[in-house]
């Protein structure tokens, strides 16, 4: 495998065959359309579109399909029936190159996937936000008092 080292969208775009590219650029302007506040760039050498810093999706080219990744959790669920018809296997969707983008499907997958990780990182934040319950602050500052009375006793 050749090494690459891709700084762009563009440059891995340049980098694929003629045939798979313009599948490729399709797919890019069917997810950019569908997340319009997503930023585009690189990960793991292929395109990644982000929200709030988070990875939405990834898409790349191989010889005869195009596959998007992570499937996550909820588009297997909502969209099952119609990803019946497409190869599906540790997270990943492989749509055959010698057939048209299903371009409604592309946006409603970005969609369900920009939905699932935008309410992860809520999640996320709110486990890591300070609590603003004043009961939890006084059970905390209290458990601190305890230990420091423990402490001092041990050392007298």
């Amino acid at each position: 495998m050749a090494k690459t080292d891709y700084v762009s969208v563009d440059q891995y775009l340049k980098a694929q065959p003629p045939h798979v590219r313009d599948v490729l650029q399709r797919v890019r302007a069917v997810l950019k359309e569908a997340l319009p506040d997503a930023q585009e760039g690189i990960s793991y050498q292929i395109p990644v579109l982000r929200q709030q810093g988070a990875a939405v999706i990834y898409f790349a080219g191989w010889k005869h399909h195009f596959s998007l990744y992570p499937v996550g959790e909820r588009v297997p669920i909502e969209l099952q029936r119609e990803l019946a018809r497409y190869p599906m296997a540790k997270g990943t969707i492989r749509f055959p190159l010698e057939e048209p983008v299903p371009s409604a499907l592309l946006a409603r997958i970005a969609q369900v996937r920009a939905e699932e990780t935008l309410e992860g990182l809520a999640v996320r934040r709110q486990k890591l936000a300070p609590s603003k319950d004043p009961k939890s602050t006084a059970k905390k500052s209290s458990a601190k008092k305890s230990s420091a009375k423990k402490s001092s006793a041990k050392k007298s």
